[in-house]
């Protein structure tokens, strides 16, 4: 009697259980359908056979050229909190940037390797120890005429990098003659471009054996200026109200005396420190002491 029971029971939670089964297979077919439906799961864009950077045609017409820069197309689509972070960042940057380029008669493309660099995070800092939205090491923003100490470091001044950054582009552009050279300088040096140039008797930097993140380094950036150009084919919808906006600083102070307390000084401009801090990074502790007397411009942010 009790077998016979058991035997009942088990055909009923195997019943139970098959149903179970069965209903969940059919959700799952429905969510599949649904997401071919949605396009949930992006795609990346085909790689061109050419692209436009800077006024110049970047040639895909190798197959290792191709490879290069579909890797970094995938990246860019499934690395999508960072991919969302910049384009949201986009708004607040960009207009701070896109006029020194101008001023300085390059393109405007220029202003992707600020992308690929720090993912136009002005607060970027790398192991290696170079910072700022364009990553100098200390060595050349001290070439450029930037200042570094405990207290000030003009690596995190938008303005003040950014120029210097114009400056850099401007020689290696005169020196290579191509925006790709230029780009791979821009991470490897030019000195190192130059020898390697030299040493393996290519024109191009597209052309040449390099490590592997100066390989791809040009490809990333030609995968930032397609994102910016069309971000839907990536699989993002990012308007105007998602972007990060940018507000013009109305109070600009410039000072050429020391500074004893920074939270002290923030107070008495009806400024919250923090804010004072996050407007003015280049700021590097809670004190200006400014021996030299120095002439500096200090944003103070409103709202």
């Amino acid at each position: 009697m009790r077998r016979k029971i058991f035997t009942i029971a088990s055909l009923i939670a195997l019943t139970v259980l098959t149903s179970s089964c069965i209903i969940q297979t059919n959700k799952h077919e429905a969510q599949v359908k649904k997401t071919e439906q949605t396009d949930f799961y992006p795609i990346p864009p085909l790689v061109p056979d050419s692209l436009t950077f800077g006024g110049e045609t970047v040639k895909l017409d190798r197959e290792d050229l191709v490879e290069r820069l579909d890797r970094e197309l995938m990246s860019v689509t499934y690395n999508q909190i960072t991919t969302l972070l910049i384009l949201r960042r986009a708004g607040k940057i960009f207009p701070r940037i896109e006029p020194i380029l101008r001023k300085h008669g390059l393109p405007d493309d220029l202003k992707y390797l600020a992308v690929i660099e720090s993912s136009l995070n002005p607060a970027a800092h790398s192991r290696a120890g170079a910072a700022g939205l364009w990553q100098f090491m200390p060595v050349t923003a001290l070439e450029y005429g930037l200042e570094i100490s405990p207290y000030v470091d003009e690596r995190y001044n938008i303005e003040k990098e950014t120029e210097v950054a114009c400056e850099y582009l401007k020689r290696a552009h005169k020196r290579f003659g191509d925006w790709m050279t230029t780009a791979a300088s821009y991470n490897a040096g030019m000195g190192g471009i130059g020898r390697r140039l030299n040493e393996q008797l290519a024109e191009n930097g597209m052309d040449l054996w390099l490590v592997e993140e100066t390989s791809q380094y040009m490809f990333r950036l030609l995968s930032a200026k397609m994102l910016f150009d069309n971000p839907e084919n990536f699989g993002f919808r990012v308007t105007e109200k998602d972007r990060y906006p940018y507000q013009e600083p109305k109070i600009r102070l410039c000072v050429d005396y020391p500074i004893a307390d920074l939270p002290t000084f923030a107070k008495e401009n009806n400024c919250p420190y923090v804010a004072l801090r996050r407007a003015n990074l280049w700021l590097r502790s809670d004190a200006l002491p400014n021996p030299t007397r120095k002439r500096y411009t200090i944003i103070i942010p409103q709202n």
